[in-house]
């Protein structure tokens, strides 16, 4: 069935059929303070140079750190994760008040139990609409094997078993 792309509530609900991990971008303020939010507009862009992107609201709580950040981290979060994902997507001024992180090679907040981690140097940031786009170059990244991801799809957390498929099938 189609709609108008006028209709924001259909356009948002189309959005949402496409499933998509889940992610808490990071950095820090000038003032030295962590900053993060959930985000599921994240995207691989380049292998060579390795450049992903990230999209944020401009009207986010955190848009001012992000459209000016020189380094950035995303975590892709785990099933295990949903607690963790619901409060980054809260706006506060003190997300990190009782959340335990280390520090990345870049400087930023990274969450030692995550799937992966990208280290990012800001490539590039534009304009997208109501949103900026934010691109980094990976300066350096870990992943988890044998952990599942946490999925968002229309408008609820979901979770896959990933199966191992050793006939090639993918099935």
């Amino acid at each position: 069935m189609a709609a108008a792309v006028s209709d924001a509530r259909d356009y948002r609900s189309a959005l949402g059929t496409f499933a998509t991990g889940v992610t808490v971008i990071t950095t820090m303020s000038d003032s030295g303070a962590p900053v993060g939010f959930t985000a599921n507009s994240f995207s691989s862009v380049s292998l060579e140079p390795p450049l992903l992107l990230f999209c944020l609201d401009r009207g986010s709580y955190s848009f001012g750190h992000f459209s000016k950040t020189k380094t950035f981290a995303v975590n892709v979060l785990t099933d295990r994760q949903e607690d963790v994902s619901a409060h980054f997507a809260r706006p506060s001024e003190d997300k990190w008040r009782h959340v335990g992180y280390d520090l990345c090679s870049v400087g930023c907040p990274v969450f030692a139990d995550a799937l992966a981690v990208f280290e990012c140097v800001t490539h590039a940031v534009h304009d997208g609409g109501d949103h900026i786009i934010v691109v980094g170059e990976v300066v350096q990244f870990s992943h988890e094997a044998d952990v599942d991801p946490l999925l968002y799809y229309r408008g609820r957390y979901a979770r896959i078993a990933a199966e191992d498929s050793s006939d090639g099938s993918g099935r």
